[in-house]
């Protein structure tokens, strides 16, 4: 039966080869009872069009313009949709998936994070939307942990791992 990972397991997974977080800011603090936090690396402004159709063909990402932080490290977002990409790398072995939530403070402020699943065998620095809903805006520093990342065992490995476009993405 699937299950989520405990802290222990998590543990273990971090002493493998390749990890399955590295690059974390401080993965002490980081590392919960059901998750390891995720931390903002970068954030961007979606720029263009997007376009999904039924092939791969007639996929056309987005275009992102970055934001910098000032001298202290912060950013003022007014409301809006922006892409963060976080510090951490994931190295999700066959046999393990997993889901985001962001963390409950920021919901208290009026800021959600939308997620996708992180397939079996994914590798990379991921990117998720983070949506400002307060009309007073918010204030995010570099580093800060936003989302929880919760592991899932499969109740088998996975034949083939994930080998889509996003493998290896932001390293």
């Amino acid at each position: 039966m699937a299950a989520a990972l405990s802290k222990q397991d998590i543990l273990d997974l971090l002493k493998r080869t390749p990890p399955l977080v590295e690059a974390a800011i401080a993965l002490e603090e980081q590392i919960q009872p059901n998750g390891v936090d995720l931390t903002v690396r970068d954030i961007a402004l979606i720029a263009s069009a997007g376009q999904i159709g039924s092939t791969a063909e007639q996929r056309r990402l987005s275009s992102y313009s970055p934001l910098e932080f000032d001298a202290l490290g912060f950013l003022d977002l007014p409301a809006g949709c922006y892409v963060i990409t976080y510090n951490e790398i994931l190295n999700l072995p066959k046999n393990i998936i997993a889901l985001g939530k962001p963390r409950s403070s920021l919901l208290r402020c009026g800021v959600s994070i939308s997620t996708a699943v992180w397939d079996a065998g994914y590798s990379g620095r991921s990117q998720s939307l983070m949506l400002v809903y307060n009309p007073y805006g918010f204030r995010l520093s570099r580093n800060a942990r936003i989302l929880q990342l919760v592991f899932f065992l499969l109740t088998r490995e996975s034949v083939e791992g994930y080998e889509g476009i996003f493998q290896r993405e932001n390293l």
